[in-house]
C-alpha cells in the first residue's frame, strides 16, 4: 500500500528516482520561519502553524469523487490561496481514500472507523486531529465520538503520540523500529498547530518525547511513517510523489 519515504529537491532530477533512499533536506539560510530545523533527538522539521495567520485544509477528494494524489493536484483545488505548506495527513486505502474519519470544508467525507485490525492505525489509542470554531485539536477517537462536534476539517489516524501528556502505552524505549516519521500537536489554548517531519528514522517513543518535551504539547498524534510527503517552498524543500493519500494544507488567511 505504501512505499519508503522519499524526497526530490526542485534542483536535482536524479532524486525523483533515488528520494527514497535520501533524508528529507535541512532548511536553507533565509528559509521563511514558517519552519525550523530541530536537532534532537533526530533532527526534524518542526512547522509552528498560528491559526490567527494561517488556515488548515484537509484536502482529500476532488470535485470528481477521486482522491487528489499529488500535491499539484491539491493546490488545484485552492482556487488560488497561498499554500505555505502541504503534508500528507493520516492512513489511506489502496485507492487512497482515508481509512478513518475524513472531514473537507465542513464536508463528512468518512466517518470514524473504531473496529479492532492491526497495523499503526488500529494501536489504540488512535485519535483524531481537528479543527472547530478557529480551534485546533487532537483527540483519542473514543473521546470524539462520545461528544458533539462539527468540525471544519478532521483527519483520523494512530496511534496517539501523547494523551494529556502521557506516552502511549504501548511505545517502547529503545525499540529498533525505526522509520522517517510525521505528527501533529497542538497548543493548550488550541491556537498554534504543529506539523513535524523527522529526517531521519525515529522510534514512536522517542517521536512522542519530542512533541512532549521539545514542543511542549500534551496532545499529539502520530500520521504516517513510511510515506512522509512534505512541500514547504519557502524552506526549498519540495517533494513532488505521486499516490498520496490526505494531505493538510497550511494556507494563508
Amino acid at each position: 500500500m505504501k512505499r519508503l519515504f522519499s524526497l526530490g529537491l526542485p534542483l536535482a532530477a536524479f532524486a525523483g528516482l533515488l528520494g527514497w533512499l535520501q533524508p528529507i533536506p535541512s532548511l536553507p539560510e533565509g528559509h521563511d520561519g514558517l519552519c525550523r530545523l530541530v536537532e534532537t533527538p533526530v533532527e526534524t522539521i518542526l512547522c509552528t502553524v498560528p491559526l490567527d495567520r494561517y488556515a488548515l485544509r484537509l484536502r482529500a477528494i476532488g470535485e470528481d469523487g477521486r482522491p487528489f494524489e499529488t500535491f499539484e493536484k491539491a493546490r488545484e483545488g485552492l482556487d488560488g490561496e497561498r499554500v505555505r505548506l502541504m503534508m500528507n495527513a493520516g492512513m489511506y486505502h489502496e485507492d487512497r481514500r482515508p481509512v478513518g474519519l475524513a472531514v473537507q470544508d465542513g464536508q463528512l467525507l468518512k466517518e470514524a472507523v473504531l473496529g479492532k485490525g492491526t497495523g499503526n492505525f488500529s494501536m489504540r489509542p488512535n485519535g483524531i486531529f481537528f479543527i472547530e470554531n478557529g480551534q485546533a485539536f487532537v483527540r483519542e477517537t473514543e473521546r470524539y465520538l462520545s461528544e458533539t462536534h462539527r468540525p471544519e476539517l478532521a483527519t483520523q489516524s494512530g496511534p496517539m503520540l501523547l494523551v494529556e501528556g502521557a506516552v502511549h502505552p504501548r511505545f517502547i524505549e529503545g525499540s529498533d523500529s525505526r522509520y522517517v516519521r510525521n505528527g501533529v500537536g497542538v497548543s493548550a489554548d488550541g491556537r498554534t498547530v504543529f506539523l513535524a517531519v523527522t529526517r531521519h528514522p525515529i522510534n514512536f517513543y522517542d517521536f512522542a518525547l519530542f512533541f512532549r518535551d521539545t514542543v511542549g504539547v500534551e496532545n499529539a498524534l502520530f500520521l504516517d511513517g513510511q510515506v512522509c510527503s512534505l512541500y514547504y517552498p519557502g524552506g526549498g524543500v519540495d517533494q513532488r510523489r505521486d499516490r498520496l493519500g490526505p494531505i493538510l494544507a497550511v494556507t494563508e488567511r
